[in-house]
């Protein structure tokens, strides 16, 4: 019965999925082959480089172009079925506006951040640069927003002018910072379904969403200090670039002040409000043409494409991206423990790279994944220097992964810590006899023989069984930790109990060494191989970007594929407990 059940569950997931992968594409195949016959991008003498983010999609390696980035698909019965453009990585972004700024072809920057795509440590990395770019060049960067949320407000309120549509009718979401958390358990016991939790670490609430109806006092008490950690970061570089108080920000918050278009300009917020046509006349007037017809503009992706250059360096810092949920196997997807482990040691063997950068963003997963990663981190960190970047995650597993590195640099909105293990298995027997009403009578040869069935709650011996496992995992990580980052295990079990930090708390307590961007962590590998100018290296991402054509050509031979049996293998094996070493919840800015 147990069988049955999970092979329909998982024959209908899969159907799902197929059914989604296969309406698009036929679409990305037309996408990708439109693209790959596009020329190489000339950019005019001197333009406008206009960053558009509901356009532009800043992720932490990019890809070397989106199959569909390009492809116009008609409105079907009323319903616009919108493209997600240009995907561009942190590094490849970031270096193109520090080229900008000394370029003489830009004559300023217009930033139109309505509809953005990017996560919360991104934002800051891609704001920072963008003020570096005001410093460096002493060009303008104008931005022009329509329907402000707190996220798309924070990335404008870098450049020198603020403007906001005069037109009525925007919806105005400038409100902080806030996360919400589900729970399931009430809804799971009527069910019939009980979810046996094993974990080690007050904090660690990831279990919680299945086993309570509320968070629990420790869940609500860390929750609380990530979202006032993010929002005080948050809030102080808007106060300093508008030169406003953080506490005037705060009144116009709290207060639901910033509703109407005029009330940004009250509060300080914006410069000025413009209509479409002033605005074409601003933009017209700051690049010293009298029509907006006249104004040559440019991409950032077209910037890259233009001024990108190859290095011809012979030695590499390689950069490696750990980029996702931290998964057991060999797949393409998320950061699978076989496959990373695989490229860390090929990267080891390499003589021509001299220095490690490993820029971490994931929660974390499980705990055998990681620290197989680990233990080839470990080898590499023995023959070459190795520096850790934080992106939007570094927590749990995440963490595990990188404590040992010679320097930590994370952003102040990271989400890191997370140091606790968990594990989680349900059991049926209630959802079955009462709810189904379907017996199930098991024969074993064993005292256990049947722990792992489904059909029945685990006895105090075989959660005292699981909980001895829970507990060595944890008492390991607290240890790498101390001998990772030169702390005593008592304190790192102190701030660990699975409790999440913001990166600007984790540097009070150790955690991490510095807050600073990928680029700042790329600068002090550089230093540590014996050469802090970046020209002089060959910076290396790995694993390799994805073509246009590779991405399609996955979909064909087996990408879908990969992701129609991942969805399969999570529902036939819920009966195989994973110890995880993962975050509860994602949290972004919006």
């Amino acid at each position: 019965m147990k069988d049955f059940v999970k092979m329909t569950l998982a024959v209908i997931c899969g159907l799902i999925i197929v059914s989604i992968l296969s309406s698009i594409l036929f679409f990305g195949f037309i996408g990708a082959t439109a693209l790959a016959g596009k020329s190489s991008t000339e950019l005019p003498k001197q333009g406008v480089l206009k960053i558009d983010m509901s356009k532009t999609a800043i992720d932490e390696q990019g890809a070397e172009g989106s199959p569909f980035s390009d492809l116009a698909v008609p409105a079907i019965s009323g319903v616009s079925i919108s493209t997600p453009g240009e995907t561009i990585g942190i590094w490849d972004a970031v270096q193109a506006l520090n080229k900008a700024a000394t370029d003489p072809a830009v004559q300023y920057i217009y930033l139109k951040t309505d509809g953005m795509n990017i996560s919360t440590a991104l934002l800051q990395e891609f704001r920072k640069a963008l003020s570096n770019f005001r410093t460096v060049s002493g060009k303008p960067v104008v931005a022009y927003i329509e329907a402000p949320s707190t996220g798309s407000y924070y990335l404008a309120s870098v450049a020198d002018k603020v403007y906001m549509t005069a037109n009525p009718g925007a919806t105005t979401t400038v409100n902080g910072v806030s996360t919400s958390m589900m729970f399931y358990g009430d809804l799971l016991k009527k069910l019939g379904v009980n979810v046996q939790l094993i974990r080690h670490g007050k904090y660690k609430s990831a279990g919680e969403t299945f086993t309570r109806n509320s968070s629990s006092p420790e869940n609500r008490e860390q929750y609380q200090a990530l979202v006032d950690a993010l929002w005080k970061s948050i809030a102080a570089e808007v106060a300093e670039s508008r030169s406003i108080s953080v506490d005037q920000l705060n009144a116009a918050i709290d207060n639901l002040s910033l509703c109407l278009p005029q009330d940004f300009v009250d509060a300080g917020l914006v410069d000025e409000l413009f209509t479409r046509s002033q605005l074409n006349d601003k933009l017209a007037s700051l690049a010293g043409v009298e029509d907006v017809e006249d104004v040559k503009a440019f991409t950032l992706s077209d910037y890259i494409s233009a001024r990108k250059s190859i290095s011809k360096a012979k030695q590499k810092i390689a950069v490696i991206y750990l980029n996702g949920e931290i998964v057991d196997g060999r797949g393409n997807t998320e950061v699978a423990g076989d496959r990373f482990a695989s490229i860390i040691s090929k990267v080891r063997a390499d003589s021509t790279v001299k220095a490690v950068v490993m820029r971490v963003n994931s929660p974390g997963g499980s705990v055998l994944a990681s620290d197989k990663i680990k233990t080839e981190l470990d080898l590499l960190k023995a023959e070459k220097p190795l520096v850790a970047s934080y992106g939007a995650y570094a927590a749990s597993g995440g963490y595990w992964i990188s404590a040992n590195a010679e320097k930590i640099f994370s952003d102040e909105t990271t989400l890191t810590g997370s140091i606790g293990v968990f594990g989680m298995i349900p059991d049926f027997s209630k959802t079955l006899k009462d709810i189904a009403h379907v017996g199930v009578e098991t024969v074993t040869s064993n005292r256990h023989g049947d722990m792992y069935t489904l059909m029945r709650p685990f006895d105090q011996a075989e959660y005292d069984y699981m909980l001895r496992s829970i507990e060595d995992i944890y008492d390991r990580f607290t240890g790498l930790v101390a001998d990772g980052r030169g702390l005593e295990k008592t304190f790192v079990d102190e701030v660990g109990q699975g409790r999440v930090w913001a990166g600007s708390d984790a540097l009070t307590i150790h955690l991490i060494d510095e807050t600073g961007t990928l680029e700042d962590a790329v600068k002090y590998a550089a230093s540590l191989a014996g050469d802090p100018d970046l020209t002089a290296w060959n910076i290396k991402g790995y694993p390799r970007e994805k073509s246009q054509m590779d991405a399609i050509l996955e979909m064909f031979n087996g990408g879908s594929q990969d992701k129609v049996s991942a969805a399969v293998k999570n529902i036939k094996d819920i009966d195989k407990l994973t110890i995880m070493a993962r975050m509860p919840y994602d949290l972004d800015i919006k």
